[in-house]
């Protein structure tokens, strides 16, 4: 079976990994999977058994939580040496990160934003080279959610399109990143798609989120995909062709069955998508 990045795909959580597997033949099962590498590197037993496992039957990749690439100390050189094991251990087929910092002097827990500056396309840039070098190969950032704005000489936009630029990486696109923000920041959603660059982009990410009002949007990963991201997971495939997307879910996690459906509504829309070519 090919290994190669398809269809629709699932973040993989060890709450629900084992029922998954051994629901297999009842399931319509996602084309490949996502995993954390901080939640698996080191790991044996069981839990590494069944990570094999899944690598048997289908493709993996990673979203990384902790790089920090957009912060101010050095790079951990250990830990990315050890995400390139694990790669390597795994048959990865991606490895990405948040364009946001997580830390100073220790791990925050949360995806910070980056000013979007001049300098610091620059510094972001200079680190993903260096992650890439050291990788020996070209790695994917996620445009992230943000609520405040230290310093914007750049949009959002502007600052995205010119990291992945500079640094000569790829984009892994969140679709329902897009969408909270152009209602946080009052953007148009639709224009920010329009402007990325098709051949940068790896694959997409949709999620649900929090309606906290309605001008503010908090991204949560914690509920069903809503109509509005849907419509503009739709637009995306229109103006960037039908590209393998992930559902993320990290919080309130349905039965097996309705996290299948919601999957299944990926491949609904990519077979509309692919039916308009």
């Amino acid at each position: 079976m090919s290994k190669k990045i398809y269809g629709s795909g699932l973040g993989l959580r060890r709450s629900f990994m084992r029922e998954l597997l051994e629901s297999e033949s009842q399931l319509s099962m996602p084309d490949f999977f996502e995993v954390a590498p901080e939640n698996w590197i080191g790991m044996g037993g069981r839990y590494r058994q069944q990570l094999m496992a899944y690598g048997e039957r289908f493709p993996i990749v990673a979203h990384g939580l902790s790089l920090s690439i957009g912060g101010l100390k050095p790079l951990d050189i250990e830990f990315i040496n050890n995400i390139k094991k694990f790669i390597q251990d795994f048959d990865i087929k991606c490895y990405s990160e948040h364009l946001s910092y997580t830390g100073d002097e220790g791990h925050l827990y949360d995806l910070l934003p980056i000013p979007f500056t001049e300098e610091a396309v620059k510094h972001v840039a200079q680190r993903i080279q260096q992650v890439q070098d050291i990788l020996q190969q070209r790695i994917a950032l996620e445009n992230v959610s943000y609520y405040a704005a230290p310093c914007q000489d750049l949009s959002e936009l502007e600052f995205l399109l010119a990291v992945i630029t500079e640094a000569d990486c790829d984009l892994l696109l969140d679709v329902n990143n897009v969408l909270v923000n152009s209602i946080n920041h009052s953007y148009q959603a639709i224009n920010f798609i329009d402007k990325l660059p098709t051949e940068r982009i790896r694959y997409l990410h949709i999620a649900g989120h929090y309606v906290e009002a309605e001008d503010l949007r908090i991204d949560t990963h914690g509920d069903d995909v809503c109509a509005d991201a849907w419509q503009l997971l739709k637009y995306t495939y229109q103006r960037h062709g039908v590209l393998p997307t992930l559902l993320e879910r990290d919080f309130n996690i349905p039965p097996i069955i309705e996290l299948i459906q919601e999957v299944e509504t990926i491949r609904d829309y990519q077979r509309q998508g692919a039916n308009k070519k």
